[in-house]
């Protein structure tokens, strides 16, 4: 198969979807990897390093597009790249569809076949392709908000650890699941008084025994998050419906009665946000301010650390991206359990339940178009 893997083209994206190991054993395996120019320099790789294990560099990426039969990337195809794509096309990368209606819809005029890493799932639950990433955002979401705590950049000045004889600062994290386990692991390790909210016990259950009792866990309900927010110091979303369009929780009328100088950082604002007041935001310009709250809306957080992310994904993703190369999606899907909940669109019909119920379209299974 002839796999391509394009320059990220979403504003401040450094990442790249396949590290050298990665370009290396599809290449071993006998695909053809086709490179643009200058794709993984913003994670430190260069071409002459790529096409030492095998790689081949092309000049512009509508050539990569043209002559690949798979793309592999990070982001979402931006609107300048929906003409790129082309009928039978295997696409692998972060979709979020349900927030991305007009993708959706271009995809599927397209008759592309979409497989996203955030809805490939194991039959436990875990989301292996999703997880490094939601491991790197959750440690991200402690030390970003940290810093816009700062007076010098409009927080209210307080420091998560607090210092002897001072109050900690206060730290509520909306989700315990990977996101919200990472971010209590770094807000912990800062001495911050943590709180975290949750749906699902076991996630609480968890975070009890792993911590000890140094982090505060709560059922979360209206009430309970009205009140933990109100006076929160640092409040961090993360939340987290597979496919589907994240859960607004903190609606403006909390956001209101927050303290003046709070931040908000909001991990699911690639699935719409768990604010109401949230929107994207990218690493040059992070942040804006709605009712005297800084809110910190970055769609593409692991992308602030680009060397370290696009390692900890392109280990994560090699093993299905070896099997769709080498099996072709239709047999993939039927051999790998977890792929066919990857799949989120092929040929011009929505294939993901989650997404087809965020998008109001028909859901028609993987096994009916194939």
């Amino acid at each position: 198969m002839i796999v391509g893997l394009p320059k990220e083209t979403k504003r401040d994206e450094h990442r790249v979807a396949l590290a050298l190991g990665a370009v290396e054993a599809l290449a071993s395996a006998g695909h053809a990897v086709l490179i643009e120019r200058g794709a993984g320099l913003g994670a430190g790789i260069g071409d002459k390093e790529y096409v030492r294990v095998g790689g081949r560099i092309v000049r512009t990426a509508a050539e990569v597009w043209r002559r690949s039969q798979m793309i592999v990337k990070v982001k979402e195809p931006l609107r300048a790249e929906y003409a790129r794509m082309h009928e039978g096309q295997v696409l692998f990368c972060f979709l979020h569809l349900a927030a991305a209606r007009s993708l959706a819809r271009a995809l599927a005029r397209r008759r592309v076949r979409a497989v996203a890493f955030e809805t490939v799932r194991m039959e436990n639950g875990a989301l292996p392709l999703l997880q490094p990433m939601s491991e790197i955002a959750g440690r991200m979401a402690v030390q970003e908000g940290a810093r816009f705590l700062e007076k010098g950049v409009g927080g209210r000045g307080v420091l998560l650890s607090g210092a002897p004889g001072v109050a900690r600062g206060n730290v509520v994290i909306l989700g315990g699941g990977m996101v919200g386990k990472n971010a209590a692991k770094i807000a912990v390790g800062l001495n911050a008084d943590v709180t975290v909210l949750d749906i699902n016990h076991s996630h609480l259950e968890y975070l009890d025994d792993v911590f000890g009792g140094r982090v505060k866990t709560l059922a979360s309900t209206r009430f309970s998050i009205g009140q933990t927010v109100q006076g929160a110091d640092l409040v961090i979303g993360a939340v987290l419906i597979p496919g589907a369009r994240a859960p607004v929780l903190v609606p403006r009328s909390l956001v209101r009665r927050m303290i003046p100088g709070a931040v908000i950082v909001d991990v699911a604002v690639d699935q719409g946000g768990c604010v109401e007041t949230i929107r994207p935001t990218y690493h040059s310009r992070p942040t804006y301010v709605v009712e005297g709250v800084i809110h910190y809306g970055v769609s593409n957080m692991p992308g602030g650390v680009p060397r370290t992310s696009t390692f900890a994904l392109s280990n994560a993703i090699l093993p299905y991206a070896l099997e769709l190369a080498n099996l072709g999606v239709v047999e993939a899907v039927r051999a790998i359990p977890e792929l066919a909940g990857g799949l989120n669109v092929a040929d011009g019909r929505i294939t993901h339940p989650a997404v087809a119920e965020a998008l109001g379209a028909k859901h028609t299974p993987a096994d009916e178009v194939f």
